[in-house]
Formats: structure tokens, sequence, C-alpha cells
């Protein structure tokens, strides 16, 4: 077309496509037609399709919880995988003996693809339900390979199913196992440190500290039984050296007039014989002191108290002890010698002595025996004191790691009951799905055998075509009319060349003529 800014109006469209009506009917005869023949001359292909629900699980989930939790979009995606796989389809072929004539010309691999395109899985509600589809040749076979196909959904899932939650619960199995050692573990660990740190742990230490307390009273009670013990001993060993003292000075005295008086029968004297010294008895000394003690014990406790009881026990005890040793000190005075009489020649010197002198040398035989038993008693504490100090004093290095080992105790503790309690959910949720009482696919319509073939389409084919043709018809003409460089009228002319047009003979018929 020259002139490009040339307006049009109805008449000039009427005259293109008179001008170029070939150009618009041989395209559109010729899609026409071959619309035509492929929808008539294409072989028949059928589908079939079968509609499968899913059913939620028959148990509520308030009582059993099911440990398959995926999407059914992401479920439907990998049993789609496993179902079209070359093995499982390889069987279906093989049952079926699909796609017989393609064997001869093609590959393994491309029946496969080509049993690929023929099925279409289809999710027709989100977690609701899904279409199985299947296209070929032979309605009645079309209709058993998609039945054969649900079948295989419906089985996958539920192996699917169970093999999760077998696969669960064999996870947490292992991981309750390996918790339950580690529990035990740090059960032995605990046992162990309470064991070997029985007495300086935590919920020891107020018995240890009052066992702390009552040493030390029983040591102010040991240093102060010592000590009157050793003033005791003082006592008897300075009432023993006075008598040795007065003894030896009366025998002193009484050696002259003794050896003179012999020949005329004068009487022989003896330590037994000399005054006793007036001197305090170390028992009664013993004794008021007890009994002061026992006046400032009635000053702090009952009667009852075993303090006073004890002390009013040491008091009665003493005083038979004074009473018996008055008696003897009675009948062992002594005896005068009668006049005349001779001692006898090697006479036994502790024939003589005096019973008194006799006690005094036990007691404080006594004296030093109890104050040896003391001091051991006082090393004893001592050492006991030492050993509860030391008890105390670990107490805060054990409670830290006590701590530390009762903490991780106690959270191994909470994993394992946690685990425990999942595991047996999960045991519960995989006889759920063993017994079928989960979540499962269920075929609401079956495949039937189609009626009509799903392909060729005649009546969409042979519409395409038409309007294919129309298109491409006017598309070839509208072309060919651009590309015309042709003169049609006087506007092209001046339009073209610049010229003004004069005159124009119009076109003479020859009929006219």
């Amino acid at each position: 077309m020259i002139n490009t800014g040339k307006s049009f109006n109805i008449h000039d469209y009427l005259e293109i496509f008179l001008r170029r009506i070939w150009y618009v009917i041989i395209p559109f005869a010729f899609v026409v037609s071959a619309a035509a023949i492929y929808s008539f001359t294409a072989p028949q292909k059928y589908r079939a399709t079968t509609l499968i629900l899913v059913t939620p699980q028959k148990v509520p989930a308030d009582f059993v919880r099911s440990t398959v939790t995926s999407r059914i979009e992401d479920r439907l995606q990998s049993i789609g995988q496993e179902i079209m796989s070359r093995t499982r389809l390889e069987q279906v072929i093989s049952e079926f003996k699909l796609y017989q004539g393609e064997a001869k010309s093609l590959a393994a691999e491309e029946i496969i693809e080509l049993m690929r395109k023929d099925t279409t899985v289809q999710i027709r509600g989100r977690e609701g339900y899904f279409t199985i589809s299947y296209t070929g040749k032979d309605p009645r076979t079309v209709t058993m390979v998609t039945n054969k196909l649900a079948s295989l959904f419906i089985e996958e899932n539920l192996k699917l199913r169970e093999q999760q939650a077998q696969g669960t619960t064999e996870f947490l199995t292992i991981e309750l196992n390996a918790t339950k050692a580690k529990l035990e573990e740090q059960e032995k660990l605990v046992t162990q440190f309470k064991k070997q740190f029985m007495y300086e742990l935590p919920d020891q230490r107020d018995v240890n500290l009052n066992i702390l307390g009552k040493l030390q009273q029983q040591l102010q009670t040991l240093n102060d039984a010592l000590k009157s013990a050793q003033d005791r001993k003082l006592i008897i060993q300075k009432q023993l050296t006075e008598m040795r003292n007065m003894a030896a000075m009366l025998t002193e005295q009484a050696a002259g007039p003794t050896a003179q008086e012999d020949s005329a029968g004068s009487f022989s004297s003896s330590p037994s014989a000399l005054p006793k010294p007036k001197m305090g008895n170390p028992d009664e000394l013993r004794l008021e002191k007890l009994k002061n003690h026992l006046s400032e014990l009635m000053t702090k406790y009952k009667e009852k108290h075993p303090d006073v009881l004890t002390t009013k026990k040491q008091i009665a005890d003493l005083e038979k002890k004074i009473e018996k040793d008055r008696a003897v000190m009675k009948e062992a005075e002594p005896e005068v010698a009668s006049p005349g009489v001779p001692k006898e020649k090697g006479e036994k010197k502790e024939a003589g002595v005096d019973p008194f002198y006799r006690e005094m040398e036990g007691q404080l035989a006594a004296t030093d025996l109890e104050i040896k038993r003391l001091k051991d008693e006082e090393a004893r504490t001592k050492a006991k004191m030492g050993e509860y100090q030391t008890r105390v004093e670990n107490i805060p290095v054990r409670e830290l790691a006590m701590t530390n080992l009762t903490r991780d105790y106690q959270n191994t503790k909470e994993t394992y009951h946690s685990l425990l309690k999942k595991n047996q959910e999960a045991q519960q949720a995989e006889n759920l799905e063993r017994r079928q009482k989960g979540e499962q696919f269920k075929v609401v319509d079956p495949a039937r055998i189609p009626e009509k073939p799903f392909s060729p389409n005649i009546p969409r084919n042979l519409l395409l075509g038409l309007l294919l043709g129309m298109g491409l018809g006017f598309g070839i003409a509208f072309f060919r009319e651009q590309m015309d460089r042709s003169f049609k009228d006087a506007e092209d002319l001046e339009t073209t060349l610049g010229f003004r047009v004069l005159a124009n003979i119009p076109k003479i018929d020859k009929k006219a003529a």
C-alpha cells in the first residue's frame, strides 16, 4: 500500500475483500479441510476418571494424635512419584498389555513416558478429594487401568502412612533407650557422689553443726572434769606429802625413848599410832562440788532432766563411799603394843601402815587413771570436732558439685519422660495406621467405561478450524494488500508523485462497448 495515510470506508474495505478474496478463501478452505480430516481420521481415545475422597481418621484426634502430619498435596506428590516410577508402570503396562503397537517402534523409556502423559492426577478440593484419569484407545482397558491406578494410590497411601508412623516410633524408641541409658548413668554418678560424700552433703549441714555444738559442749565438760581431777590430784599429793612428813617427824622423836625402854618393857610405836592430820578428804571436796553443780542445774532444768538425775546419782554414790571409808578408818585405829612384848625381828613394814594412807594412795592412782582417760577422751573429741569442722567447710563445694549433677539429672529425667510420652503416643498412632483407622483414601466415584471418545473432539476441532482458517485467510489478504505498491486511484498518484491529477479516465467495460 502506497498511501498509508489514506482513510477507508466500508466501500473501500469491500473493494479490498473482493480484490483479495482468493487469499481468504484458499487458506480458510485448507485449514477447515485439515481440521475435518483430522477429526474424522484421527484415532479415537477414551478417558476414564475416578474420584477419590480423603476421609479423616475414625478415632478423634483428641484421643489419638496421628504422627503423619504432611499435607495431602505433599503426600500425593510423593505417592505419585512412587506410582509413576518405571518399575510400577512397567508392571501395569505388562498386566494390561498397553501400547502394543507403539512398542514396535518406541523404546521402553518412551513407552513409560507415554504412560505418564496419559495419566493425570488432579486435586479437586483442598485437603478434600482428588481425581485420577487415564487416556487410551480401548474404553474397557482404560477403565481397568484407571481403577488399578486408584487402588495403587490407596495401597501406597496406607503403606506410606504406616511407614511414617513406624519410622517415628523407631526413632523415638532409639532416642528413649539412649536417654534411659544416660539417665541411669547419671543416677549412678549421683548415687556414687552421695556415698562418697555422705556426711558432707547440703542436707547434712544442720546435723553436722548440731553435732559440732554438742562436741564443743562435751569438750568443755571434759576440760572442767580434767581440771577438777588435776586439782584433786594436787590435793591428794599434798595430803600424802604432809602425812609422810609428819610420820617421819614422829618417828625421829620416838626413836630414842623407844630404844632406851626396850629392856624396861616399854611399848613400840608405828605410823598407825600417830595422830592423823586434819585435812580435807578429796571425796568430801568432790561431794561439795557436785552439790554446788546440782544447785546450778536445778536453776536451769527440772528434776527429771537427765543431767539432774545423773548428778543426784553421783552424789548418792559418793556419799555411800564416804560413809564406807569412815567406817573402815574407825576399824583401822592403831592398837598400842602391850608393854614388855618385844617386836619380832623381820616384822613386815606394811603391817603397820595406816589404811587411810593406803586409801589415799589408791585415790591418787585412780585420779591418775581418770586424768589419763579424760585426756584420751579429750583427744578423741578434738579429733571428732576436726572431722565435723572439715565436713562443714566442705559442704559448699559438695553443694556446688551436687547442684550440677542434680541439674543434669533433672534435665535428662524431664527429657526421658517427654520421650516416653511421645513414644507411647507414637505407638498408638502406629496401631491406628495398622488397623486402618487413620486418614484414608476412599473411592467415591469409580471409573466407568466411557461412552464416547475423549479425543478427537470433532465439534471443537471444526470450530477451531473455522476460526483458524478465517484468521489465516484475512491475515494473508491483509499482508498482501500491504505489500501492494500499485496505484488504485488519483489520490494515490498525487500522494506518491506530488502532481495534481487533472482528469480521470474511468474503466471501460468490454461488454458495454
